[in-house]
C-alpha cells in the first residue's frame, strides 16, 4: 500500500511540474517580446541606473552589481503583472483556475516565466561587465547561486502583486512599482548601507533587494555585508512568503 502511495504521489507531482512548466512556456511564447514587458524590464531600470551612476565617481566597471541587482529586480517581477491582468481581460486566465491543478503549479508556473525572463536579461550587463569594462569576477558559483534565488524571488513577488483581481495592467504595476522604486534605494545600490543612518540600516533589512545585493557584491569584491550563507537564507524566506501569500490570495480571489 504504501508503494502505491508512493507511485501516485510521484505522478501527481511530475503532472504538478508539467503543468507549471507548460504555464511558464505560455509566457514566454506570448509575453516576453510585449513592448510594456521591454520598457518595464529592460529599458526603465537601465535609465534609472544611469541616471543615478552617471554623477558618481567611480569607474564603471564597478557599478555593474549595482546594475544586474535592480534588472534582475525589473526584469522578474515584469511578466506577471502583465501577463495575468491581460489574460482575465480575454478570459484566459479563467481556464488555467479551472484547470486540475494546484495553485501552487500556477503560482509557480506564473513565476517561472519571470524568474528565466530576468535571468537571461541579467545575462547583458554580466556580459558588458566581462567583455568591455574587463570587470572581474571573483566567486562564480556565489555570483549564480544569487542571481537564481533574486531573479526567483522577484519573479514571485510579481506574482503576488498579479493576484489583485483586476483587467488593468497599469492598477497592477502602479502597486508594484510603490515598493519596487523604494527598494533601489534602501538596499545598497545606490548608497552603501554600512553609511546610512541607523533607522535606514534597519528598513534595509526588510529588503530582499539588500541580500540580492549584497550576495551579488560579495562576488565581485569578495566584500560584503552579511555572510553570503545569511543572504541564501534571507532570499529563501522571502521566496516562501512571497509564494505561500500568492497561493492564498490567488485562491481567495477565485474561490
Amino acid at each position: 500500500m504504501p508503494l502505491t502511495d508512493n507511485k501516485g504521489l510521484a505522478k501527481r507531482l511530475s503532472y504538478e511540474i508539467s503543468a507549471a512548466w507548460a504555464i511558464a512556456k505560455k509566457d514566454m511564447r506570448i509575453y516576453y517580446f510585449k513592448p510594456n514587458i521591454i520598457v518595464s524590464g529592460i529599458f526603465f531600470p537601465l535609465f534609472m541606473f544611469l541616471a543615478f551612476a552617471i554623477g558618481k565617481n567611480a569607474p564603471p566597471g564597478t557599478l555593474i552589481p549595482g546594475l544586474i541587482s535592480i534588472t534582475l529586480l525589473f526584469s522578474a517581477s515584469s511578466i506577471e503583472p502583465v501577463s495575468i491582468p491581460i489574460e482575465r481581460r480575454v478570459k484566459t486566465f479563467e481556464r488555467l483556475l479551472s484547470a486540475p491543478i494546484s495553485f501552487y503549479s500556477l503560482v509557480s508556473g506564473e513565476s517561472m516565466s519571470g524568474f528565466l525572463y530576468s535571468l537571461g536579461i541579467a545575462c547583458f550587463p554580466l556580459a558588458i561587465g566581462v567583455i568591455i569594462f574587463g570587470t572581474p569576477i571573483m566567486n562564480v558559483p556565489v555570483l549564480i547561486i544569487s542571481m537564481i534565488l533574486t531573479a526567483f524571488c522577484f519573479a514571485t513577488l510579481g506574482t503576488l502583486f498579479a493576484a489583485y483581481p483586476t483587467e488593468n495592467v497599469g492598477e497592477v504595476m502602479s502597486m508594484l512599482n510603490t515598493v519596487r522604486l523604494p527598494l533601489i534605494f534602501i538596499s545598497g545600490v545606490f548608497i552603501p548601507i554600512s553609511t546610512m543612518p541607523r533607522i535606514g540600516q534597519q528598513i534595509a533589512l526588510v529588503s530582499p533587494l539588500t541580500y540580492g545585493n549584497d550576495m551579488i557584491e560579495y562576488a565581485y569584491t569578495g566584500k560584503s555585508l552579511f555572510p553570503p550563507l545569511l543572504d541564501i537564507l534571507a532570499l529563501i524566506i522571502f521566496i516562501l512568503i512571497f509564494q505561500v501569500t500568492a497561493n492564498y490570495l490567488y485562491k481567495k480571489f477565485n474561490e
